[in-house]
């Protein structure tokens, strides 16, 4: 090879590696000053739910350690898809988050065609932050025990109605009827809220809520929770009997929801990992714990974003399977 391509070999990879050390430098800058303004987490439901009450929780301690203002803005609608479409239009730079939760980073991409988003690459994950215990409730007049509600079930076929909000509890409320063997009807709510309106208004006799939002109910003598969707312990709720027990149907085992934080795709791995660490870091203080177990909901562990991942993939691999087992099961 002669000197001159030689030469210009030479000086375009040195031109790539300056601009390599610019760019990296340009976002090393970034991270360290970040947040410099205010920061914005969206909310795919109506305010009151799980993921409205842990976006505010954290976006608060966020705010007090940052120095910065971190705005919740509730974008409902789309069963979560508004919200991410929105966060994933969002520039890349960390001032944007999402209140993600299993519905928009899993379920999904499962059950819906032309998704206006694509999870895991037009989202980056960060942090993993609560998985809900989901209730059978009912309102206070209603059956006392599950096995009392499956019986008026059986004595009514088709007539009763059947609340829940986001796929995975639509999916987990239909598991329930063909397990128990009952023929019942499937209300889709939006969000948490107006799941609550419906079982007091008795649109709907029987629902699956998360803990976070029944348990106010459940203390002021509005709701009855007949079961958790669970075999994990609810210490708000030590005497309520997991569903698998109580309805004597070992299969059904869990059926919870889980709230995360994501970015836009291409924001810099420093400033994802600085807002993990700050979650971390909200997460060693046992206040902030003690008042999420309060509302009946419990702080995980904060998992990095690679975890986080991981744990979105192995999400999928068990909900694909599960839809495959389920067959003709239609979840509006």
């Amino acid at each position: 090879m002669c000197t001159a391509p030689r030469i210009l070999i030479a000086t375009i990879g040195f031109a790539l590696t300056l601009a390599h050390a610019q760019a990296q430098a340009t976002l090393d800058a970034e991270a360290k000053s970040y947040p410099n303004r205010a920061v914005r987490i969206v909310v795919p439901f109506p305010p009151g739910g799980p993921a409205d009450m842990i976006a505010r929780l954290v976006g608060q301690r966020m705010s007090e350690d940052w120095g910065q203002p971190v705005l919740i803005e509730n974008r409902p609608g789309g069963n979560t898809a508004i919200g991410a479409q929105m966060t994933a239009r969002s520039a890349p730079d960390g001032y944007t988050l999402l209140a993600a939760m299993d519905t928009t980073m899993v379920m999904n991409p499962l059950v819906t065609p032309n998704l206006p988003y694509e999870p895991l690459k037009g989202l980056a994950p960060i942090t993993l932050l609560i998985k809900t215990i989901s209730l059978v409730v009912v309102r206070s007049d209603g059956p006392k025990t599950i096995k009392e509600l499956i019986a008026k079930a059986k004595a009514n076929p088709g007539k009763l109605n059947m609340g829940a909000g986001t796929i995975t509890s639509r999916l987990g409320a239909l598991q329930f009827a063909k397990a128990a063997g009952i023929d019942v009807q499937l209300v889709p709510f939006k969000g948490s809220a107006e799941i609550g309106q419906a079982v007091l208004a008795g649109t709907v006799d029987f629902a699956l809520d998360s803990t976070g939002t029944s348990l106010p109910l459940i203390q002021g003598g509005h709701y009855r929770a007949l079961a958790k969707y669970s075999n994990r312990p609810l210490a708000l709720l030590p005497d309520l009997p997991s569903l698998s027990v109580a309805a004597e149907l070992p299969q059904l085992d869990e059926s919870s929801t889980w709230v995360a934080l994501v970015a836009p795709a291409g924001t810099s791995p420093a400033i994802i990992d600085k807002i993990h660490r700050e979650v971390a870091r909200a997460y060693s203080d046992a206040a902030l714990v003690a008042k999420l177990q309060s509302v009946g909901i419990d702080a995980v562990s904060s998992s990095s974003p690679a975890e986080f991942a991981a744990f979105i993939r192995s999400e999928t691999d068990r909900w694909s399977k599960v839809l495959k087992e389920s067959g003709n099961l239609k979840l509006d």
